[in-house]
């Protein structure tokens, strides 16, 4: 498996979505059947993020008339646990993970198909719906995921203090000069990436996304040597909140953070910078809940939010980048002038795109995260 098996470049979305704009659907006529049944949904995504119950749904329910019951959770992992409980009980339509999990979730049995006819594909900007990321939202062939918006993970820090290599590195992570925030899995998999790139693992970092003795092996090391370097660890994060907590309550000079993290701060001294190993990249979208209750409310939900206006909402809200044609130019500037500042040609030829990740590796990969913590 090569991390490049969905690789997509913001600027190509960027140059494509003025070019596309004039592409776009005409508005879309609301479904009857929609707003016949109960005119909501229950929607299950992100916390840290106000500006969705703030504009995103207000916005969506003027169009649709559609209201949007949110519920905000921190972590994928905590979004997995409450999407079991709700193939039971009930209560989710909508739930928004990242591709790479997509087939752990259907695996499980928890995923409904989309249906395509009732969506508009054509509003995607190029490589996000289509191509090899195409292909991984297709487990068994029904389409089970659409894109919602898509970022990075990489360095925030804090520009006066922190100790930086030149040019930054994963690598300062662990450097016991600095005082860091960390996500664990990630932090382990910046570990094994910054060794790999070092010439210290006896074999690629990614063998160990699709073969589990590999996982095992090369995690072992990671572990091994991000325990050695815990001691400049002053918080740990899962969620947007405690992100910018381990900054601005706890001191951390830098941190392996999401694009949003880096945005939130970038008037009080931190910068956002791509590391010499590349940022690690993520591309989030919507899945169908196998016994959703508001499945043509649920396709509507979806469809605005690959229209510009929708798009261009949901971005700004993550400060993310965007999935529908034309949305860029509807998003602040201050947003494009923050991702044109982190990532040049170099840094975007270098993304790691996050691989797919089964059950199995998500499982024993919670189990490192674990011992990591509790070292």
């Amino acid at each position: 498996m090569k991390h490049s098996t969905s690789a997509f470049s913001r600027r190509r979305f960027l140059q494509g979505s003025a070019a596309g704009a004039g592409l776009l659907a005409a508005p879309a006529i609301i479904s009857s059947k929609a707003l016949a049944s109960s005119g909501e949904i229950n929607f299950t995504g992100w916390a840290g993020y106000p500006a969705l119950a703030e504009k995103v749904f207000p916005a969506f329910t003027a169009a649709t008339g559609i209201k949007v019951n949110f519920k905000e959770l921190p972590d994928q992992d905590t979004m997995f646990g409450e999407a079991k409980v709700a193939l039971e009980a009930g209560g989710i339509d909508v739930i928004e993970p990242t591709i790479d999990r997509v087939g752990a979730w259907d695996s499980n049995g928890l995923l409904g198909a989309w249906d395509e006819s009732k969506l508009a594909m054509d509003n995607y900007l190029p490589g996000l719906a289509d191509g090899a990321a195409g292909e991984r939202s297709r487990p068994g062939g029904a389409l089970k995921y659409v894109p919602s918006n898509w970022g990075t993970e990489s360095l925030v820090v804090n520009t006066a203090d922190a100790k930086l290599s030149s040019p930054a590195s994963l690598g300062d992570l662990f450097n016991p000069e600095n005082s860091v925030v960390l996500r664990p899995h990630s932090a382990l998999a910046a570990m094994g990436r910054w060794l790999d790139a070092t010439g210290k693992l006896p074999r690629p970092w990614m063998d160990g996304y699709s073969d589990m003795a590999a996982m095992t092996e090369l995690w072992d090391i990671a572990l091994a040597e991000a325990i050695k370097a815990k001691g400049n660890v002053v918080q740990w994060w899962s969620g947007e909140n405690e992100a910018n907590a381990g900054f601005t309550a706890n001191g951390a000079t830098v941190g392996l953070c999401w694009d949003s993290t880096g945005f939130n701060l970038r008037n009080d001294g931190y910068a956002y910078l791509s590391p010499a190993e590349g940022a690690f990249a993520w591309h989030q979208g919507f899945v169908l809940m196998k016994n959703a209750a508001n499945v043509e409310q649920a396709h509507e939900f979806v469809k605005y939010v690959s229209t510009a206006e929708g798009a261009a909402g949901w971005a700004s809200a993550f400060s993310s980048n965007p999935v529908g044609k034309g949305a860029s130019d509807l998003m602040s500037p201050d947003v494009a002038a923050y991702y044109n500042g982190t990532f040049n040609d170099e840094a975007l030829s270098k993304l790691w795109w996050w691989p797919d990740q089964s059950a199995e590796f998500l499982a024993k990969r919670a189990e490192y995260a674990d011992k990591y913590k509790a070292a």
